[in-house]
């Protein structure tokens, strides 16, 4: 039994009947194996062998009456999760090409999770047989696992431990499924009751409340150190913006923008594929970063996009760009550890390459007023949240509708996950390519998700779908933008 950190619980406080807080992701599988074809039996097999290692794929909430604090994971055995209800299997309607793919993706996003069991989903869709570039019946994953639990990192982890690099499954070992990370403290509930021989009892009521009364201690004693934290970054911030020279973004900046209002709850959702190694010529030509290029490209599709509906603001849009915190000790858990930053994209600039230049320049003070305020002030501040007034002012925040009666605090969110540079099989299945999504809320009308691998870059578009009913010309607008960048150049 471990409590959620502050962050991973204001993801749950997040979530309302129109903003489900799932990260998902769409997996397209070639289903020829050295074995045969890959079946929704293989796939189950194949997370039976592996959920020892998948922490978040074990563990379950259990809530402390009246909300007096924050929800605690219990981790349950692998053998207790039921992989029929986790995995279910599907067929895509005629002709099975991206449309569909798209459409199915975006009603699976639309869909809360059921908290009564371990919060995540996978759909296995057969009948991907229209897709451009993959072999007729192909095979689709669409996973779902809730912000809670897992952050882009650690999302990114999970993939590595269920997909195999090599053409066949290997049995992999079982972890120590009570293994607390580093710097929690995991109570010893041994003496509590009697439990079954090889199976973890049950906490009961009692116990919650009791790790309970003692989390709150230990939190009402560490306030001071995180305050004191806090407000040392926030006066280094300060000190940075009164040395002159550019500044970041302040929060509630943004320009009014046709995606930031009250969101309903069916998604729209389409990806875009284009060369890593694309990406990285103009990063070398330009002196910039790989991380500024795609910036570029995505302002290059919101200029494009606002201008041909008459709603270009003259400021320019602002993106929050989460940014990673897991030190090395922390990789492989679960979780979120994250902090963002705030970039200004430059959409009033006109020019491609100028419009590249002022996001590199915004992006590196970005990063010095995230290094002023301190990269884990986010994550330590979030522990001072109150849960139980955290999760009411979200549904009165939606329920009145208060996103139209302030500038947003962004205009959108664009997160990069690095994936795996090498190809991955899943049960002998190569990987042809990987997609991603995350959760939008009330304000937050559009996000769109970066993934690399095996040099391709995915980039998918969650929105609401009334402000974005067809993503696929969005979409479109990503690969044209990139275009118009490197003719610029050229």
């Amino acid at each position: 039994m471990r409590q959620l950190s502050g962050l991973d619980a204001g993801f749950l406080s997040l979530e309302t009947s129109t903003a489900p807080m799932a990260i998902g992701s769409l997996s397209l599988l070639d289903p020829r194996t050295t074995e045969g074809r890959l079946e929704v039996t293989d796939f189950r097999q194949l997370l039976r062998q592996r959920l020892p290692e998948t922490v978040a794929l074990r563990r379950r909430l259990a809530s402390v009456p009246l909300d007096l604090t924050r929800p605690y994971w219990i981790e349950v055995d692998a053998e207790e999760v039921d992989l029929d209800l986790h995995v279910q299997r599907t067929r895509l309607p005629e002709p099975g090409g991206w449309h569909e793919l798209s459409e199915l993706m975006a009603w699976e996003l639309s869909q809360p999770l059921d908290r009564d069991r371990p919060l995540w989903q996978i759909l296995f869709v057969e009948g991907v047989d229209a897709v451009p570039g993959v072999p007729k019946e192909a095979v689709g994953l669409i996973s779902r696992v809730h912000h809670a639990a897992i952050d882009g990192v650690s999302g990114a982890e999970i993939l590595g431990a269920l997909f195999d690099g090599s053409p066949t499954v290997v049995d992999t070992p079982s972890v120590r499924t009570g293994s607390s990370p580093v710097g929690t403290h995991e109570p010893d509930l041994s003496g509590a009751g009697e439990e079954l021989p090889g199976r973890r009892r049950e906490p009961r009521v009692l116990d919650v409340l009791t790790q309970a009364g003692r989390d709150l201690a230990a939190g009402s004693s560490a306030v001071p150190k995180v305050v004191g934290r806090s407000l040392l970054g926030l006066a280094g911030s300060a000190v940075s913006r009164l040395r002159g020279g550019a500044s970041p973004p302040l929060p509630f900046s943004a320009p009014r923008t046709p995606m930031n209002r009250p969101v309903v709850a069916e998604r729209s959702w389409a990806p875009a594929f284009f060369d890593l190694e694309r990406v990285k010529a103009i990063k070398n030509a330009e002196q910039t970063t790989v991380n500024d290029v795609i910036l570029a490209v995505c302002a290059g599709a919101l200029r494009g996009w606002l201008q041909d509906r008459g709603e270009l603001p003259q400021e320019s849009l602002v993106a929050m760009v989460p940014v990673s915190v897991r030190a090395d000790q922390e990789k492989g858990q679960a979780g979120n550890l994250v902090s963002a930053m705030l970039v200004s994209l430059a959409t009033e600039v006109e020019g491609p390459v100028e419009r590249l230049h002022k996001i590199r320049d915004a992006a590196d003070s970005s990063k010095a007023g995230l290094r002023a305020v301190g990269a884990r002030t986010l994550v330590q501040s979030a522990q001072l949240l109150p849960f139980a007034l955290s999760g009411l002012g979200v549904r009165l925040y939606s329920r009145l509708h208060l996103s139209q009666r302030h500038r947003p605090l962004f205009n959108l969110v664009i997160t990069n996950v690095p994936g795996p540079p090498r190809p991955l099989t899943v049960a002998g299945a190569p990987l042809l390519a990987h997609v991603g999504a995350a959760p939008i809320f009330d304000g937050l009308g559009l996000l769109l998700a970066v993934f690399s691998y095996a040099g391709k870059v995915s980039i998918g578009v969650t929105a609401d779908r009334t402000v974005m009913p067809q993503p696929a010309s969005f979409a479109a607008r990503l690969t044209a933008a990139l275009d118009e960048l490197e003719n610029a150049l050229s």
